[in-house]
């Protein structure tokens, strides 16, 4: 087996390029918290509203047929079972197979950040889940989702799927911040590196890496 070692100079470049790296993105974590803010307070939903926590005026719906019949309505779903029957993503949409108190299976996305527990945690006692409604879909377009989310169970309808995320949803702040770092490291590096190994070969502390042919002298000449 044939190994191949980078060059000594190659290793020096990278190494030199990812310690400058640390200074820019050392300028984005103070940054980004800002930023965060005003996604979290943008991805925030009120109570009450689609994907908001749910009050006691809110219809408790316990059928299909219920949440036909209601414009807007929660489920209240045992322990973390509405999270046990699987799920798949349709679209930029993560949905749960939700079980309803009738035993029907509906696809639903859900703002886990509404989600209220009327127990000691999420595993005991009931989930009443956000505030959501009907949006009509033929979920049979997208063959790859139906067999995530029915890898289980076969869902009792796939003419629609219950919005229970409106404009929530959000990141967690490591999640948020944590791709614009890894995209600011990996630029620097990629501007840093052939900077800083020209410089070196146009000091002669480094070999080029491209040396031009000379061109061979004609006979005529």
């Amino acid at each position: 087996m044939r190994y191949h070692h980078l060059r000594f100079d190659i290793w020096l470049c990278l190494a030199v390029s990812v310690l400058i790296s640390f200074l820019p993105v050392k300028i984005a974590e103070g940054m980004l918290p800002k930023a965060y803010e005003a996604y979290e307070k943008e991805h925030t939903v009120a109570d009450g509203e689609i994907g908001g926590a749910a009050g006691g005026s809110v219809y408790r719906a316990e059928s299909v047929k219920d949440l036909l019949s209601h414009e807007t309505f929660t489920v209240v779903s045992p322990g973390i079972e509405y999270r046990n029957r699987g799920g798949g993503y349709y679209g930029n949409y993560f949905m749960q197979a939700l079980t309803l108190p009738s035993g029907e299976l509906v696809a639903a996305c859900i703002n886990g950040d509404s989600v209220q527990t009327t127990g000691e945690d999420f595993y005991r006692g009931d989930s009443i889940l956000p505030v959501g409604r009907v949006v009509y879909e033929d979920l049979t377009e997208n063959q790859t989702f139906l067999d995530q989310i029915q890898y289980k169970e076969k869902l009792s309808r796939t003419d629609f799927y219950v919005d229970m995320l409106g404009e929530g949803g959000r990141l967690s702040e490591e999640d948020y911040t944590e791709l614009p770092k890894m995209l600011i490291q990996l630029g620097t590096v990629f501007v840093c590196f052939p900077l800083l190994h020209m410089l070196g070969s146009k000091l002669g502390i480094f070999p080029a890496f491209f040396v031009r042919k000379k061109k061979k002298a004609s006979e005529w000449e």
